[in-house]
């Protein structure tokens, strides 16, 4: 059974007092395992001290942290309960941090437009932004094209990006109570591979003129999610096994499709552009494929942010979220329909890029803790800040070839998420 932080945290305070010179230890009690009184006499017949226990208020509702805690719990931030007062502690306050990281975006973004496989001046960059933020075009026409229609735009989706993957990863984490899930567990990349797989290698959606590709990645994602969804709903119910294994299958049967795709196009440089477009890149990003990728990403976000209070609940189990009235089958559904078209929007204009929604999630979770309302916006912003600069790597790693974006990542994320699970007051559930 799980002993709530509330206990723990005088169980501990009561502890320390019993330590400390002067202190009868006999002075401490606990009767139920919730408070601590403080003794006014002795009990006769005894020979101890008697503990008179102030009345403590029942709680009507679940008090965030601990809902907090909880989910800390399923989704494997779980600490010896003598030091989890001191980790609180060293949360770093949300609002400064969020500030921070805004303004750490920004200024990124505008030194990520001066470098590339063409370094540029960065007062010439200062100037071109200047003058088509006034709606004027640049001074120097040659830094105007390569700054506001080439860098500008990717710089903007890898921003977009960054935020949807973390937010998409934070959700999957909920959803499927699992430490380990990230934003592709359900097949939706998978899914999207075919679509894409289907452009590139045998020339479908034609028609759709230069937007197929994001099409038909869309139509792929959405397709595998609904085929998720129905298998899921056919064999009993949505619930977390049912869609992890539901999802990790049908994964395996779309790459395979997506490979025979491949094999059977005449294109010999198809293999190349898939493999491309899978690890994926936002060099191919325009302003008008910007719009709909920061649409979906906004009212995702605000919408996690909203129901913040029903995804800790639901990230305590379901008998936690049940217990306090909520609909958890309704916010179960609803979180995988949401992240869905999330991961299949983005698929869609960046492609597979990995390791940013399983990592980016953990570490806001470790900077300002488990609560959805403090974590999502700290998450989102360090996936944003990370993917900038990933981007940037990409470009002047191989220069003047870019690197996809999914190769930088790995090399980075492994690295990164082994240090966090090494931490000593880092645990997975099953650990625990």
């Amino acid at each position: 059974m799980e002993v709530p932080d509330s206990f723990m945290g005088l169980y501990g305070a009561a502890l320390m007092r019993s330590q400390e010179p002067g202190v009868n230890p006999g002075l401490l009690r606990s009767g139920d395992g919730d408070d601590v009184g403080e003794t006014t006499g002795s009990d006769p017949g005894k020979g101890r001290p008697r503990v008179i226990r102030s009345p403590k208020a029942p709680c009507m509702a679940p008090c965030r942290s601990d809902l907090a805690s909880r989910s800390s719990h399923q989704e494997g931030t779980v600490m010896p309960s003598s030091r989890r007062s001191v980790e609180r502690d060293r949360r770093l306050p949300v609002a400064p941090l969020l500030l921070v990281l805004v303004v750490l975006i920004v200024v990124s973004a505008v030194i990520s437009l001066a470098i590339g496989s063409e370094p540029l001046p960065l007062r010439g960059v200062l100037d071109t932004v200047g003058a088509r933020v006034t709606g004027q075009p640049g001074p120097d026409p040659t830094i105007d094209v390569i700054v506001w229609d080439l860098r500008a735009p990717r710089a903007l989706l890898a921003v977009i990006v960054g935020a949807g993957l973390a937010l998409a990863g934070s959700g999957m984490q909920t959803l499927v109570r699992n430490p380990l899930a990230d934003p592709y567990l359900l097949g939706v990349s998978a899914g999207a591979s075919v679509g894409a797989t289907a452009v590139i290698a045998l020339g479908m959606f034609t028609s759709w003129g230069t937007h197929r590709l994001t099409l038909g990645a869309l139509v792929g994602a959405l397709a595998a999610a609904a085929l998720v969804y129905l298998i899921s709903m056919a064999q009993g119910g949505m619930t977390p096994l049912r869609l992890v294994l539901s999802g990790v299958v049908l994964s395996s049967a779309f790459s395979a499709l997506a490979s025979f795709l491949v094999f059977r196009s005449p294109d010999p440089r198809a293999a190349q552009s898939v493999l491309f477009w899978m690890l994926g890149s936002v060099a191919g990003a325009t302003w008008d494929s910007l719009w709909v990728a920061a649409l979906v990403t906004v009212v995702i976000a605000v919408l996690m942010i909203a129901f913040s209070g029903w995804l800790d609940a639901l990230a305590a189990g379901t008998d936690v979220a049940r217990s306090l009235g909520i609909p958890d089958t309704r916010v179960r559904k609803a979180l995988f329909v949401g992240n869905s078209v999330l991961v299949g929007v983005l698929v869609a204009v960046s492609g597979g890029i990995g390791f940013v929604g399983l990592v980016i999630p953990h570490m806001a979770r470790l900077l300002v803790g488990a609560s959805h309302r403090s974590m999502l916006p700290i998450a989102a912003a360090v996936g944003s800040l990370f993917l900038l600069w990933v981007d940037v790597g990409a470009r002047v790693i191989a220069a003047p070839q870019e690197v996809p974006l999914g190769v930088v990542t790995g090399f980075i994320g492994a690295p990164i998420f082994l240090y966090l699970m090494g931490r000593s007051q880092y645990r997975f559930s099953s650990e625990s």
